[in-house]
């Protein structure tokens, strides 16, 4: 392993972009979401990200310059087209036009188009619920996942994110794949030679496997069987065709082959508990704080608290990446 300090990851991530010719919005969008998943404990969804990035910039996936475009669909919906672009500039793009419309009308969504996607989603509610607002964001991603029953993939992994302001606490947020792990976990099993648990995933015939490169290879599965495939489905229509995007299978096959970043949509829904409750809500948001009370009170822990503990430890003593990772970002610069 290497430790590196926040802002040595920091520099590390958009010195590569930058190398790798994306422009400077992009660049500092994508470092910002790598950046806050290491900083968070979220190896995943880190800096092993950067790779994914400029592989799918040299296989022609993402435009390295696009510039979002927002579009004002509705009263209470506003529309980013990212123009093949990542989605985090998009989102940069639409934050404070679905604020605004959150505030006007109590509830907004977002809808952001023909955006590359790799990221989690929890750094976005988490700006939402910065702002006061209650937050649910959703998108597909490559078909990587069979339905319940099923052995062939259909669905991406599918996260759903969902967030809820605290004030003076860390917001209470969740972030999940509708499929057992996410993605990226399994790759990083794969890099580092490690089997994963039992029910992660199939091989390309159909058998259950412990095999990395079987499962990437076969079919990932959902969590919790019907349930989470039934929740995998509601997301590839609210976020695809709903918005007037692509459902996971249409990303892959856009792929064609280049083991790109998804590329697709992305739904945001906010509310604004001030519209909806008026001068009681802050008598309601202080009722909630019970439900967390009682969770944390009986010794369970609220999701994000690993995140949140992750992140102090990180500011004091910068974050840990193992050493073929870091010689496999760092021969990007070459």
């Amino acid at each position: 392993m290497i430790r590196l300090t926040l802002d040595e990851a920091h520099n590390l991530s958009l010195s590569i972009l930058r190398h790798a010719g994306f422009s400077e919005a992009q660049a500092q969008a994508v470092t910002a979401t790598v950046l806050a998943g290491e900083r968070d404990g979220c190896a995943s969804h880190g800096l092993y990200r950067v790779l994914g990035c400029v592989s799918s910039l040299k296989a022609g996936k993402v435009v390295a310059d696009a510039e979002p475009e927002v579009i004002d669909q509705a009263p209470s919906i506003v529309r980013v087209d990212a123009r093949g672009g990542f989605s985090q500039l998009a989102f940069q793009a639409g934050l404070p036009v679905l604020a605004e419309k959150t505030r006007a009308n109590g509830i907004a969504a977002l809808a952001i188009n023909r955006c590359v996607h790799f990221s989690a989603l929890w750094v976005e509610i988490e700006q939402l619920t910065e702002a006061g607002l209650v937050a649910l964001a959703c998108n597909p991603s490559h078909a990587w996942v069979a339905p319940a029953g099923g052995s062939k993939p259909i669905f991406g992994t599918n996260p759903i994110a969902f967030g809820w302001p605290r004030a003076g606490k860390h917001p209470f947020i969740f972030d999940f794949a509708t499929s057992a792990i996410a993605r990226g976990d399994i790759e990083l099993h794969r890099r580092a030679g490690k089997s994963i648990p039992e029910g992660w995933g199939i091989d390309a015939s159909g058998q259950p496997s412990t095999d990395a490169e079987a499962v990437m290879n076969g079919a990932m599965l959902t969590f919790g069987g019907h349930k989470g495939s039934a929740l995998a489905a509601m997301v590839e229509l609210i976020a695809g065709p709903l918005i007037g995007d692509l459902t996971s299978a249409e990303s892959l096959a856009y792929d064609a082959g280049s083991k790109s970043s998804p590329y697709h949509g992305e739904l945001i829904i906010a509310l604004d508990p001030q519209r909806f409750l008026g001068a009681a809500a802050d008598q309601h948001l202080a009722r909630a704080e019970a439900l967390f009370d009682g969770i944390e009170g009986q010794g369970a822990r609220l999701p994000s608290q690993r995140r949140y503990d992750a992140r102090a430890r990180s500011l004091v003593d910068g974050v840990q990446i193992p050493q073929a990772l870091y010689d496999d970002l760092k021969a990007l610069l070459s």
